[in-house]
């Protein structure tokens, strides 16, 4: 592939770059723990892949839907994350992550790495592939979803308010919720 001068970012595009596809990971790890499947997929290019049939939003939307209702609240801590712009509008990127999620009665600690593909898009940063590897999961001795109310700032230790002070975590879950 040969480059033109036009396909090689200058210093500051590189630096917009890096920040803009840095905020798509921290965007990420928001969307999926307040369950907002629409800002979520509003991360990725339109016409994404979802498996070996499907594409597009809607059907990334409905594939988040189905496999986030399999646990209840998650914690994503977005860490390490290296960048490699290929041009101007192509990029890849690893992603480590820190993940904490309720399955059923047991509290998950893992670390993830996302492998990620991305592509700018009408001047806007976008994942086209985002593959999630597992370094570890672990089982906790105990979930701190058992813990009484903080009723924070009066408590230091206890039970908060998050996930579900955000609007879209009531509205993934209704009267479903898995806390």
């Amino acid at each position: 592939m040969t480059t033109s001068p036009a396909d090689v970012p200058t210093p500051l595009e590189r630096l917009l770059a890096h920040e803009e596809i840095r905020q798509l990971a921290a965007h990420y790890a928001v969307a999926i723990d307040s369950r907002d499947l629409d800002g979520l997929v509003a991360l990725f290019v339109d016409d994404v892949r979802v498996g070996r049939q499907a594409s597009g939003r809607e059907a990334l939307k409905a594939s988040f839907d189905e496999s986030l209702r399999g646990i209840g609240v998650s914690m994503l801590n977005v860490g390490t994350h290296a960048i490699d712009l290929a041009d101007a509008d192509h990029a890849t990127g690893a992603v480590y992550c820190h993940g904490q999620i309720q399955d059923g009665d047991r509290w998950i600690h893992q670390f993830i790495l996302y492998r990620d593909t991305y592509e700018r898009r009408a001047g806007r940063w976008f994942f086209v592939r985002r593959i999630h590897e597992l370094w570890y999961g672990e089982v906790a001795a105990s979930s701190p979803l058992r813990l009484p109310p903080a009723e924070w700032p009066r408590n230091h230790d206890g039970l908060g308010t998050v996930p579900g002070s955000w609007p879209s975590w009531s509205e993934f879950w209704g009267d479903r919720s898995p806390t």
